[in-house]
């Protein structure tokens, strides 16, 4: 599979995740509702277990496996999770919109890839594009602690990067189904001790419990999947720009599942991120001649 198509299906679903984690969010705590995402990661991970038990340690990788595993899913969940129950969607997404660049600094200092033109002039574009599309979208999302709320996201967005780059040397020695099923047991593991201390809802919701079941099965195990089989076949930078989809999907899904208008400007700022994308790319295209020239 061609890793852009990859990254569009990853993407797609991690911006469908912003409406299914505020309903399940609305009505339980959001360090339950990521226990039972990543407790439904692991139990199908399980039963792909032909699959996953072909992880086979290699000398020295520890350190890389914790550091993905405590970046993402424990702390960027950690993060996130009650990050949007203090600022909006939209603020949101101007943190959202810095990842790229946040890759690209601990990309530049841990893999030694070099910054091109074209990855430059694409991150801008991008960049500029979630900026625009943050700040001319409506205010739909209460935000009661908006500064605390950004704090949260921008520590996310951090762990984020991390992720993405630890991953990026870990998809050369390992599956990425290994790595998920990996995920799934951190995650389960570290939210487990946080359900000791919530308040139990009365009753239960099953709309609720089936958007968390959509998080832990088609988002959690098939966004990962894919952008993980995308990233190792594809430069990390290259990766990192299309992290500025997923506002834009969410906000496609919000408009088409919720009834939202799309103003002009929210169309323009679409169109800005699509065409950083599309100079991105051409950043591996670089890599490639570049290599080509100097075998």
């Amino acid at each position: 599979m061609p890793a852009v198509l990859c990254f569009l299906i990853a993407t797609f679903l991690w911006g469908s995740s912003f409406i299914t984690l505020k309903v399940a969010i609305d009505f339980y705590p959001p360090n339950f509702v990521i226990f039972l995402r990543m407790l439904i990661t692991l139990v199908i991970c399980l039963c792909l277990w032909p699959w996953v038990k072909r992880f086979k340690y290699q000398q020295g990788d520890w350190k890389w496996l914790l550091i993905m595993s405590l970046a993402e899913p424990c702390l960027y969940y950690l993060f996130e999770g009650h990050a949007m129950q203090f600022t909006s969607a939209s603020q949101a997404g101007v943190i959202v919109s810095c990842l790229p660049l946040l890759v690209a600094f601990f990309a530049y200092f841990l893999l030694q890839e070099k910054l091109s033109k074209n990855i430059i002039a694409g991150f801008s574009l991008c960049i500029t594009g979630g900026i625009l599309l943050s700040v001319v979208s409506p205010h739909t999302d209460h935000a009661p602690n908006p500064l605390l709320g950004n704090s949260l996201e921008a520590l996310a967005m951090v762990c984020a990067a991390i992720y993405v780059v630890a991953m990026k040397h870990l998809l050369n020695r390992y599956s990425a189904l290994s790595l998920i099923a990996l995920q799934g047991l951190s995650g389960t593991l570290f939210f487990a001790p946080f359900l000791a201390f919530m308040e139990w809802p009365q009753q239960h919701d099953f709309y609720a419990l089936m958007n968390i079941v959509y998080l832990g099965s088609a988002v959690t195990l098939g966004a990962y999947g894919m952008y993980n089989y995308g990233l190792q076949r594809s430069s990390v930078l290259t990766a990192a720009a299309y992290s500025n989809l997923v506002p834009v999907f969410a906000l496609l899904l919000s408009a088409l599942l919720l009834n939202e208008v799309l103003i002009l400007w929210q169309w323009l700022s679409i169109f800005v991120v699509f065409i950083g994308i599309m100079v991105s790319k051409r950043h591996e295209q670089s890599a490639v001649e570049s290599t080509l020239n100097q075998a």
